[in-house]
């Protein structure tokens, strides 16, 4: 395989998206989700367009020790991965305390940990080759704190500041790390957090415009790409600074009121 992206939560929305332009550009794929289905839709969907070779991982990033086996794979295969792209990632709506553990400590385990250990296992190599990119999705809700959504704004957060410091560290290393920040996008993630139903959702960004912004600004190394931002979330936004903490936190929570 050559020129191979590892694309995780490539089963739907801006993740299957990212895995048409790659493939599209001629470069291979390792794609990770845990549907099965969608996943060998996809594969045989991609080789038979762009002609490349796509290789499936069916697997939950929840569970322990499931990026190791995830790394320790593509590594027996002798597959050398060149783009890495955390797109695996979900949220729920609700009172920190009425949410259960599955939900609260899943998106822990899901948009933090597995994020991370991926970097930690796949990272060495880039460095060691003196090449690689690294996407990590983020959100807009990285921006602010997220009254009803505690625990995904705050893991959005942690993605971003780490994301941004870790470039830092990697300059002069050939290998870069870009954060997107998409805004409310028209993909599984808002029935599945219950976002489709607040005034945010609205108004969506298509998943092709989103991937397709950031995988361009990816490719340029760059540190952070907003996209798929509403008039409402940027006239927010660019007055935050302004706004007294107390009164954002009413404003956000008004947002994410269902």
């Amino acid at each position: 395989m050559k020129n191979v992206a590892l694309i995780t939560g490539a089963d739907g929305g801006i993740g299957s998206e990212l895995c048409k332009i790659h493939a599209s550009l001629g470069g291979d794929l390792v794609i990770v989700a845990r549907n099965s289905e969608k996943l060998d839709a996809l594969k045989k969907k991609l080789e038979k367009i762009y002609s490349v070779s796509v290789y499936v991982i069916i697997s939950d990033l929840t569970l322990p020790d499931a990026t190791k086996k995830v790394y320790q794979e593509v590594k027996n295969k002798g597959i050398e991965v060149e783009y890495l792209f955390n797109n695996a990632g979900f949220g729920a709506i609700g009172n920190y305390w009425e949410l259960n553990e599955e939900q609260n400590i899943g998106m822990i385990k899901l948009n933090v940990l597995a994020l991370s250990e991926l970097i930690q296992w796949f990272l060495p190599d880039m460095v060691k080759r003196g090449s690689g990119r690294i996407l990590n999705t983020s959100s807009i809700a990285a921006l602010v704190p997220g009254p009803l959504m505690t625990v995904y704004f705050a893991s959005k957060a942690y993605v971003r500041y780490f994301g941004n410091a870790l470039n830092e560290e990697l300059r002069g290393t050939g290998v870069t790390v870009t954060t997107l920040l998409p805004g409310p996008t028209a993909s599984g993630f808002g029935p599945r957090s219950g976002m489709d139903k607040t005034i945010l959702f609205k108004k969506v960004a298509t998943p092709s415009d989103v991937a397709t912004k950031a995988y361009k600004a990816m490719l340029k190394g760059r540190l952070n790409v907003i996209a798929g931002i509403s008039g409402l979330l940027r006239f927010l936004f660019l007055w935050e600074p302004f706004i007294p903490q107390k009164l954002l936190l009413r404003i956000v929570k008004r947002l994410l009121r269902v």
